[in-house]
């Protein structure tokens, strides 16, 4: 009962455009949410503002918020998720906690200023304690520490677009000071809107040549039938019979 429970959490508590878990959640006036970035993309491309689930449609785009309770939820789903004990023993592929001994725990979040992964039990102190409340966590990364620019020894949490390569903040003062940097999170939420307009592009071509592949089939069928058709296949049937 508890892993059906779990399963149903899970499909309510992913983005049914991308079927991943929500990033940056927002609802349209139906009530369905959605990742900001996919509804967003899936309106570009239709060009029409329709609930991808309900079908409803809005007269204009709505403004869309991201829905800062929501978006706790399911965070606090992924730990609680990460916490149990299916789920809390490190497998192959999952980053371990860093300060487990014995055996390791899969880490739930990973600290940038600690440059250490924690689990659900260890990462406690950094939600309770005020000395650690500046400390900026992310979902688990595996080895925090090739993570670090290699001249200043800071984290890689910018990407220069004009090398297209990660740089720390002191590169963006120094070599790549000229350069267009974004935050990570930016690169990745527009590369993500990239690839899902690319899709709905495949996607909408091949719907393109399916309808012109049907179009090809009706013109032969009419054919056959067409006057001219039946003169041939009687011209035909009537060299046969001699």
């Amino acid at each position: 009962m508890a892993s059906s429970q779990m399963v149903l959490c899970k499909e309510h508590l992913q983005c049914s455009i991308c079927e991943e878990d929500f990033l940056n959640p927002v609802s349209l006036p139906c009530a369905h949410k959605f990742c900001k970035v996919c509804i967003e993309v899936h309106w570009d491309m239709k060009h029409v503002c329709e609930c991808p689930r309900c079908k409803q449609t809005f007269p204009k785009r709505p403004d869309l918020h991201i829905d800062r309770n929501f978006a706790e939820i399911t965070e606090q789903f992924k730990r609680r998720k990460l916490s149990s004990p299916e789920e809390c023993s490190s497998k192959p592929g999952d980053v371990p906690c860093d300060v487990c001994t014995g055996r390791k725990l899969g880490a739930v979040k990973s600290c940038l200023v600690c440059l250490a992964s924690y689990c659900e039990t260890h990462i406690q102190p950094h939600y309770q304690a005020a000395a650690f409340k500046r400390h900026r966590l992310i979902d688990p990364v595996d080895k925090l520490e090739d993570k670090l620019c290699q001249k200043h020894e800071k984290l890689l949490e910018l990407f220069c677009r004009t090398d297209q390569t990660c740089v720390c903040q002191f590169c963006t003062e120094t070599d790549h000071r000229t350069h267009s940097t974004v935050t990570l999170e930016e690169e990745c939420r527009d590369r993500k809107a990239q690839v899902l307009k690319t899709k709905a592009e495949v996607q909408q071509m091949i719907q393109e040549r399916l309808g012109k592949v049907e179009e090809i089939k009706y013109s032969l069928e009419l054919s056959t039938v067409s006057p001219a058709g039946v003169l041939l296949s009687s011209s035909v049937w009537g060299i046969t019979g001699l």
